[in-house]
């Protein structure tokens, strides 16, 4: 039986009138990416407010890698509810928040004495981790790298690229941030070779190192495994080394932010794992906590202590529902059998996506990702590779009118990200991609 099933047309009367008060209630810069309104969600499923049911390839933006709703985590949910909403961990200590800290300190990579802090949402764990390093190294400056995305306070918006989207209007931002080029090998110049690109991009960096900042000035070096915003683009292995090599050298500290590429997303639970790197600090977030809002750092006792008391932490961080949730959701997400479905899932979604490559090569560029957290690089055509942000508008409108929920990425807003519930079915794989071969094909016809 097909999972997606459409009563109305899309989007619906009564999404119209919800997502009209919506735009009246809210002001406008809360941006929405679709006009339907949601009811309720199971697994890779969600239902409107109109009674369509869609296959979520969106998935919270990466925050639902073990699904809409999974009945363990309500159940957690339900039962903390029960007994204590809120405390404040600054007040009283209560068992979820130590429990969460101890199972994150257990499963972070490197076998050290770890300690962690838990925060809301992965801009305030990335803020904290930086206030961290710059405490712990006594220095201030940051490296961090285009395509980049850390958050949208005033510190993260700062580490952040893509301007016009994210930053515009919204100055002036710290100092003391350096942005160094990412490895794109794809956009890489035309002639070289991808071994002589990423040599080139390791030269910058070094080069960095003397012409903009000097090492003994940089707190930390931030870096997302696999980009997320800038288009899934994975950290060439051989980049990766020589960071993870710069930073132990010159006492920099090394900083996984891997808010939207862990926690399962890659088919590891941690990113780096597929590296064999080990971070001074990582930074977790999204599907922690089975969509409620939960962050943390986690790195080696001493350098987590260098804070001082009082210096981190907040009213809600690491509140007793989030982390009820997070007990179960860790439990799910870093199971053996979890992992192993996750990697079956990301081959057959990118098997799907090589074949719609085949299908349509004048306009698919570039099929990329680490695992299951995959993308296609949308063009004008295979030559210039010039982004077609406006194709891939279109396709995302014509896969919703389908009951498919897609997301747009890059730098250039020209790539379609897939993030589904690591728990979907083949079934569902395959009813998905389908509709996004029709909707592709609809697109580059220039259907209504």
């Amino acid at each position: 039986m097909p999972s997606i099933k459409l009563v109305t047309e899309i989007p619906g009367p009564n999404s119209v009138a919800l997502v009209a008060r919506r735009d009246a209630a809210v002001a406008r810069g809360a941006a929405r990416l679709t006009d339907i309104a949601v009811a309720s969600g199971s697994g890779a499923l969600v239902t409107d407010v109109d009674g369509n049911s869609y296959i979520d390839f969106a998935g919270g933006i990466g925050t639902l890698a073990v699904g809409h709703t999974p009945p363990d985590i309500v159940d957690a949910i339900c039962d903390q509810a029960g007994r204590l909403i809120h405390m404040c961990s600054i007040v009283a200590t209560y068992a979820p928040y130590v429990e969460v800290c101890e199972r994150l300190n257990a499963l972070a990579p490197g076998g050290f004495t770890n300690k962690t802090t838990l925060l809301n949402s992965g801009a305030e764990a990335v803020e904290t981790a930086v206030k961290i390093a710059r405490a712990y190294t006594g220095r201030q400056a940051l490296i961090v790298f285009e395509g980049a995305y850390h958050g949208r306070t005033n510190l993260t918006l700062g580490m952040t690229s893509k301007y016009a989207l994210f930053k515009s209007g919204f100055g002036p931002f710290p100092p003391e941030i350096y942005r160094l080029p990412f490895p794109n090998p794809y956009r890489r110049p035309t002639g070289m070779g991808e071994d002589d690109y990423v040599q080139y991009c390791i030269d910058q960096f070094d080069h960095a190192l003397i012409a903009q900042v000097a090492p003994d000035a940089v707190a930390a070096v931030v870096v997302e495994p696999v980009q997320g915003e800038g288009g899934f683009l994975p950290l060439p292995a051989r980049f990766a080394a020589h960071l993870r090599a710069r930073c132990s050298e010159h006492g920099m500290l090394f900083v996984a932010d891997e808010v939207q590429c862990g926690m399962g997303r890659t088919g590891r639970l941690f990113a780096v794992e597929h590296y064999g790197l080990v971070p001074d600090l990582i930074v977790s977030g999204k599907s922690i906590a089975g969509g409620m809002p939960l962050a943390a750092v986690t790195g080696r006792a001493e350098i987590m202590d260098a804070a001082k008391p009082g210096g981190l932490g907040g009213t809600y961080s690491g509140n007793p529902l989030a982390c009820a949730a997070a007990l179960r959701a860790i439990d799910t997400l870093s199971s053996a059998d979890f992992l192993a479905r996750a990697d079956q899932v990301g081959r057959r979604m990118r098997g799907h996506l090589d074949r719609l490559q085949a299908a349509f090569p004048e306009i698919i560029g570039e099929v990329r990702g680490l695992g299951p957290m995959l993308a296609v690089e949308l063009v004008s055509d295979p030559l210039s590779r010039a982004p077609n942000a406006a194709l891939t508008n279109a396709i995302t409108t014509q896969t919703l009118k389908r009951g498919l929920i897609t997301i747009r990425a890059g730098l250039y807003s020209n790539c379609l990200r897939f993030l589904p519930a690591l728990t979907i079915s083949d079934a569902q794989i395959d009813e998905g991609m389908a509709v996004l071969a029709e909707a592709i094909a609809a697109a580059t016809a220039g259907d209504a």
